[in-house]
């Protein structure tokens, strides 16, 4: 059985290069492709974006919540904590 995927788009931009870099760092399994304007990343079953990681890439406090100024899509069930946003296919 395969595991359904997630994605994420994100806006291709200094706000977002933080988090697209501690996406990638935090989850080995998934797929970045950059677009004009954006970058989709995908995972299968899960994805997460840590507030630690985002925060040691941007030197200062940073809340989950604000990963929707730059989100342009997603596809999975979202997970929200003040630690972490996560996509996930169950």
């Amino acid at each position: 059985m395969t595991e359904k995927m997630v994605f994420l788009a994100l806006q291709d931009n200094e706000e977002a290069r933080p988090i697209r870099e501690a996406i990638e760092a935090d989850n080995p399994h998934a797929t970045i492709t950059q677009y004009p304007g954006l970058y989709k990343i995908d995972a299968p079953g899960r994805l997460v974006v840590k507030r630690e990681s985002v925060e040691e890439r941007i030197g200062r406090p940073w809340d989950p919540q604000d990963i929707h100024l730059t989100l342009v899509s997603l596809s999975g069930n979202i997970d929200e904590t003040d630690d972490y946003f996560a996509l996930e296919r169950v």
